[in-house]
């Protein structure tokens, strides 16, 4: 059984800094796409970042505009794990946050991509 496991939310003020860290079983994602989505209430659950697989040690990075040059992606596939490091943090990037795998190297926008989900962590930032 393939799961995703996601860990390092919590509570901090606008300004702050928390690395959220995906931890993956049943199945190695070494050679897959990896992404992280977040939905705050009453919205929709959107792509933050994801990390495309090159090779061995090799991936690309993609960060949306929302987001860059405050949130970097980054993944060790000897650890089976991707990881989403966030500075800067504004309140409204108050979401629960999900881990998301796909079967194939090449990441995507769309939710209906990803085959496999974690249950999601919660992160608020207070102002």
């Amino acid at each position: 059984q393939v799961q995703l496991v996601e860990s390092g939310g919590g509570l901090v003020q606008a300004g702050g800094s928390l690395r959220l860290s995906c931890a993956a079983s049943g199945r190695t994602f070494s050679g897959s796409a990896m992404g992280w989505f977040r939905q705050a209430p009453g919205k929709s659950r959107d792509l933050v970042a994801a990390t495309s697989w090159k090779g061995v040690g090799t991936y690309d990075g993609y960060v949306t505009d929302a987001v860059k040059g405050r949130f970097t992606i980054s993944r060790d596939d000897a650890k089976n794990a991707v990881y989403l490091q966030m500075n800067s943090l504004k309140p409204e990037d108050t979401a629960v946050y999900y881990c998301a795998g796909r079967s194939t190297r090449y990441y995507s926008s769309s939710l209906s991509d990803y085959d496999y989900w974690g249950q999601g962590t919660q992160v608020t930032v207070s102002s």
